[in-house]
């Protein structure tokens, strides 16, 4: 009986960290569920990130705020992030990212923080 009790335990704690987010609903952006139209900030600065920035965050439609500095994320940034129309603030500083900048960054309209800083990156921020 106490070990099944401790099998019940531990499958319940393994169960809270594997959650699978709801189809057509949400979006798993490292590991964790974000709503696809509720989420209008996005800030997990300092938080350890590694990797790169999955162009999935583009789903995010109401995004109007992303910071993601601080961060150990490599790679590009993905073009994707052109799509989110919302968006406002974009933090992107003190990461390992590099490439071009993305030239779909320009039909972000709404833009007008942009912190590219610190990062291997290269090219020009698009005029628009």
């Amino acid at each position: 009986m106490l070990l099944l009790n401790r099998l019940l335990i531990l499958s319940i704690v393994s169960f809270s960290f594997c959650r699978d987010c709801i189809v057509g609903v949400e979006v798993e952006l490292w590991k964790e569920c974000y709503n696809i139209t509720s989420t209008t900030k996005l800030n997990i600065s300092g938080s350890g990130l590694k990797g790169e920035i999955p162009s999935e965050i583009s789903y995010l439609s109401n995004l109007y705020s992303i910071d993601l500095s601080n961060n150990q994320l490599s790679g590009e940034i993905p073009s994707e992030l052109g799509k989110l129309n919302k968006l406002a603030f974009l933090y992107l500083q003190d990461n390992q990212l590099s490439g071009e900048i993305p030239f779909e960054l320009g039909s972000l309209t709404n833009l007008t923080r942009l912190f590219l800083s610190s990062n291997q990156l290269s090219g020009e921020i698009p005029p628009e």
